[in-house]
């Protein structure tokens, strides 16, 4: 009866916030659990035989989009968080309103994209069937804290039944190897002409073993602790993943699986994770090697990141990079030091996190903005409340005065960008500072008319 009425509760919240032109993705499950204190109420739900959660630091929202497609593509009746809403209180929302009023799921294939630490507030143990892990790696320290704290979370949902698909790049999620019996499944992307010897960044979350604590020797290094590694006092490995990305070609958008030719839509490193582990999850629920091949190849989904704009004939790359995660921002770097030709930088943010008030910035210091003293990048535009304290870390960074400007008033960007720089034009900010630039851009066209 409780679940019944909090299904009804949440579909007629539901529907008011959309009688509102409301999103309504978040409220319902707000009201439900914050308010009437359900918490438990997500165990009563009589759930489907597949149900995913795919979680880590980054990358696990592009995998679930491609994991979607590539089901929905071979059949399948998924239900998943499209909106990108993470959060217990999103997945709330999204499983009690596709619950019949008995409390039975209705669809298939429950999918979710999992935040890290909400993972264990949505799913109790004997709930997850599939469970994918992308990375971890340092994210949003003042709620995060270490990484070991976020791996350990995630690990409470696993139960006996619970098949188990992860990155061993990654040392830290690689730990799932021999930590259960469960069914495996490994991904990882082998070497690339970006890959690296020596690692070149500080700020290095994972350098040690996790059996025997002695340091780990890395054969290459893709970023931060993801790459090839062994260790020499014991027997822990990365090993060779049953998927492996290789021949990576991010000018043809092209790499291999096992042998198989696939299509990759971002012409990035991560875009070669996501897809690789789709293709490894959707692997494990059974799905043919012709069927997830074709979904990708011919079925092509297009990328939600990395949008290609025009600007006054300049060619404008909106990079997403991810607060508090300084291996989000160094994978942007990295692309914008990559291409050719004279560069401009649009830089900053209006909120560190969407999820508290802290406005913590000591990642900053993490993030190598060295690397943008380049004699290619023209000018960089500080943008958003922060302003000030991006202009900090980049003099600290060493960059010249004369290729940093200030950009007070956000209505005069696109003004100031057409007017004080040249060469394409690469934005590096948050998911919410990206959707304020595409509007202003769009303005700036609509003026031209």
């Amino acid at each position: 009866m409780r679940l019944t009425l909090m299904i009804l509760l949440s579909k007629a919240i539901t529907f008011v916030c959309k009688l509102f032109k409301r999103n309504g993705s978040v409220y319902p499950g707000y009201f439900i659990i914050d308010i009437l204190k359900q918490e438990d109420i997500l165990e009563k739900v009589k759930y489907p035989k597949y149900v995913i959660a795919i979680s880590g630091s980054s990358g696990k929202g592009s995998t679930t989009d491609l994991v979607n497609h590539i089901l929905t593509d071979a059949g399948y009746d998924v239900c998943y968080n499209q909106s990108g809403s993470n959060g217990v209180l999103a997945a709330a929302t999204l499983i009690l309103n596709n619950c019949t009023i008995t409390g039975k799921f209705k669809h298939e294939v429950l999918l979710l994209e999992c935040d890290e630490r909400h993972l264990k507030l949505i799913f109790g143990k004997n709930k997850v069937t599939h469970l994918a892990v992308t990375n971890i790696t340092r994210d949003q320290p003042p709620r995060n804290g270490e990484p070991d704290i976020v791996f350990n979370d995630i690990l409470k949902v696993v139960s006996k039944d619970t098949k188990l698909i992860f990155n061993c790049d990654d040392p830290l999620v690689n730990r799932m190897s021999y930590l259960f019996d469960n069914e495996k499944t490994t991904f990882g992307v082998g070497r690339t002409e970006d890959s690296y010897i020596k690692s070149n960044i500080e700020a290095t979350d994972y350098a040690y073993c996790p059996k025997c604590h002695a340091k780990l020797q890395y054969d290459y290094y893709h970023y931060g602790h993801i790459g090839n590694y062994h260790c020499k006092k014991c027997d822990f490995k990365r090993g060779t993943p049953d998927y492996e990305a290789t021949n990576v070609n991010f000018t043809k958008h092209s790499i291999k699986i096992n042998g198989n030719d696939i299509y990759l839509n971002k012409d990035v490193l991560y875009a070669a994770y996501y897809t690789v582990a789709a293709y490894a999850i959707t692997k494990s629920i059974g799905l043919k090697d012709e069927d997830i091949i074709k979904s990708i190849n011919e079925d092509k989904l297009a990328s939600k990141r990395g949008k290609v704009l025009t600007l006054d004939n300049r060619k404008l790359t909106m990079l997403e990079s991810k607060n508090e995660n300084n291996l989000s921002y160094y994978q942007s770097i990295r692309f914008i030091k990559n291409q050719k030709g004279k560069k401009t930088v649009i830089l900053g943010f209006d909120n560190v996190s969407r999820r508290y008030k802290f406005n913590d910035l000591s990642w900053l210091w993490d993030v190598e903005f060295e690397l943008l003293n380049d004699k290619n990048i023209d000018k960089i535009f500080c943008i958003g409340r922060f302003r000030y304290d991006v202009i900090t870390r980049l003099s600290f960074a060493g960059i010249p005065k004369d290729k940093i400007i200030l950009v007070d008033d956000l209505n005069n960007l696109i003004k100031m960008v057409k007017k004080d720089s040249v060469g394409d034009i690469y934005t590096m900010v948050c998911f919410d500072m990206t959707a304020i630039i595409h509007k202003l851009i769009e303005d700036d066209e609509n003026e031209k008319v």
